[in-house]
């Protein structure tokens, strides 16, 4: 298990470049096994997660290779089905939740599929209901083994139908997305996600030859194809990245500049992180955020107390509510975060708390901050990093606090963040890495 010492006050100083966006990678490599020929794949980021789904897809038979910083090839030619039954998948499975992802463009392909259930992070449940009862809809028999945890679907054909989503699930809107692309006749999914990254699935599903209409919103129509090609496609920027990158710049009362955000793509981000007193700067298609001594969390009109709460886009991505939780902790005002997807996220507080931050956890979804306005800097500690997001928002803490803090269960980190030390570093932080 791997550890951050992190020496506090360091202020940073520069341009950082996000990397690729980890959810939109972990979509659109799956996506490759629609078709026998190569796909090619730029700005995939180098992180543990897409680099787990990578050696998956090698062991499936996908022929993957590497043909420069950031960029994949892939040619699904000669798929190996019953890899699927091996033990050496179970463990790769239950490790990655994003491997759910391969069901559905194996069954609209090979008629068949099976997964373990999935793993990642423990933030609470995460149910997977409506990726299979969508594919159900499609016209597959489902089949869930209690004994081996294991989830079977089958079908000789798949069939267009209409599908109304019981939630908006992201990866459960692009796993039946991608069984649909391949099914007899129109699809219709109503209560589709339409994040950035799900956009990115099917603008990438139409280059390679599917019919797709709607995209952006939450009404899909899909015409089914008989077969996809290959195609050439760019990851967008980690917009979770570009959003831990301003937190940490208020934290630290830094000056940086974070390049080619894709501004577009960003949606209700930036002036989220205005509503707690950031200041920030569009410029051209980079955000500049000027270093501030001070800055103040807004009030509703009437008063009361500001809320930020997760929503389903183009609300507020609920991966980003660590790092706005943190940072509230050295403004001036207070404000209530709601974390409403999941029940454990919000459990690291405790760690927070310890370090001398005032905050009230209300209940497993909602979080009261109080800010310091710096009054007082956070108090070095060790600390572990639960799951990814908690583990850059205490990465932000630290950064922040005074001494020496040490993070044990960066792996968690590194899941989601390329080289994230030594890129911070780079800026002028003192991040070391302890193996």
């Amino acid at each position: 298990m791997g550890t951050f010492a992190v020496t506090g006050g360091r202020r940073l100083h520069g341009d950082i470049t996000p990397q690729g966006a980890k959810n939109e990678a972990l979509q659109v490599i799956c996506a490759t096994l629609l078709t026998n020929q190569q796909v090619i794949i730029g700005n995939v980021p180098d992180i543990r997660d897409v680099n787990m789904l990578i050696t998956l897809m090698k062991n499936l038979g996908v022929k993957v290779d590497k043909r420069g910083r950031g960029e994949w090839s892939f040619c699904a030619a000669d798929i190996n089905l019953d890899y699927l039954s091996t033990a050496s998948f179970r463990d790769q499975s239950v490790s990655l939740r994003g491997s759910i992802m391969v069901v559905g463009p194996l069954l609209a392909r090979y008629g068949r599929a099976m997964i373990p259930q999935p793993g990642g992070d423990k933030i609470g449940r995460r149910r997977v209901d409506t990726h299979f009862e969508g594919f159900q809809k499609l016209g597959a028999d489902f089949e869930y083994l209690h004994e081996e945890s294991f989830f079977r679907v089958k079908a000789r054909r798949l069939k267009g139908s209409y599908i109304h989503l019981d939630e908006a699930s992201v990866t459960g809107t692009a796993n039946i997305i991608m069984a649909a692309v391949l099914a007899e006749g129109r699809t219709t999914i109503y209560n589709a996600a339409c994040e950035p990254y799900v956009q990115q699935l099917c603008r990438m599903l139409v280059s390679m030859g599917a019919s797709v209409t709607g995209i952006g919103s939450n009404l899909l129509h899909i015409d089914g194809v008989k077969e996809l090609a290959g195609c050439n496609h760019t990851i967008l920027p980690d917009m979770i990245e570009i959003g831990s990158f301003i937190g940490m710049a208020a934290m630290t009362e830094s000056e940086i500049t974070i390049k080619n955000v894709s501004w577009e793509n960003l949606g209700i981000i930036p002036d989220s992180f205005r509503r707690l007193g950031i200041k920030l700067q569009h410029r051209d298609d980079d955000i500049f955020v000027p270093a501030q001594k001070h800055f103040q969390i807004e009030t509703f009109i009437d008063g009361s107390i500001m809320t930020i709460a997760d929503a389903i886009w183009p609300g507020l991505t609920p991966d980003l509510l660590s790092v706005f939780l943190v940072t509230a902790t050295q403004a001036k005002g207070s404000v209530l975060i709601h974390q409403k997807m999941f029940e454990s996220r919000l459990f690291f507080v405790d760690k927070l708390i310890d370090m001398g931050a005032q905050i009230i956890l209300c209940d497993p979804h909602r979080a009261t901050v109080i800010g310091h306005d710096r009054k007082f800097r956070l108090r070095s500690t060790t600390m572990s990093s639960p799951d990814i997001r908690a583990g850059v928002a205490l990465l932000i803490a630290a950064m922040s606090a005074e001494g020496v803090s040490y993070i044990h269960n960066i792996e968690q980190i590194d899941r989601g963040y390329e080289q994230i030390d030594t890129r911070l570093n780079d800026l002028g932080a003192e991040i070391i890495r302890i193996d």
